[in-house]
C-alpha cells in the first residue's frame, strides 16, 4: 500500500465551515473514495498558515486528487470553492509532498 500526502489552502476564517462540511461528507462521495481503494485518509489544519495537510493510503496508486473527472468530485469541488483556494476548474490548489521519513 502506498501513502501520499499533499497540502491545500483554506481561506481565512473558514476552518469551522470546512470542518462542518467534512463532518457532513456526502455518502456518495464517501462511497466513491472507498471504492477507489483510498483508505486511512486524514486532513489536518495548520491554524498559523491556514494550510490543510492531507495524507492517505492508496491501494491502486491513484489518490483522491486523481478523481477529478468524476461528476461527484466536481460537484464537491464547486461546493468547497468558496472556502478554499481553487484552480479555474474549482479543484483545490494543492501541492504533492515528498515523504522524507516514515516509522511504522
Amino acid at each position: 500500500m502506498e501513502r501520499n500526502a499533499f497540502k491545500m489552502y483554506l481561506k481565512q476564517g473558514f476552518e469551522k465551515e470546512y470542518e462542518k462540511r467534512h463532518n457532513e461528507i456526502w455518502p456518495e462521495l464517501k462511497a466513491l473514495i472507498q471504492q477507489s481503494d483510498i483508505c486511512d485518509y486524514s486532513i489536518f489544519w495548520d491554524k498559523q498558515t491556514n494550510i490543510l495537510f492531507a495524507v492517505q493510503k492508496v491501494k491502486g496508486g491513484a489518490g483522491s486528487q486523481d478523481l477529478g473527472k468524476n461528476p461527484i468530485v466536481q460537484k464537491w469541488w464547486a461546493y468547497m470553492a468558496d472556502i478554499m483556494e481553487t484552480n479555474p476548474d474549482n479543484s483545490p490548489v494543492s501541492e504533492s509532498l515528498n515523504e522524507l521519513f516514515y516509522l511504522e
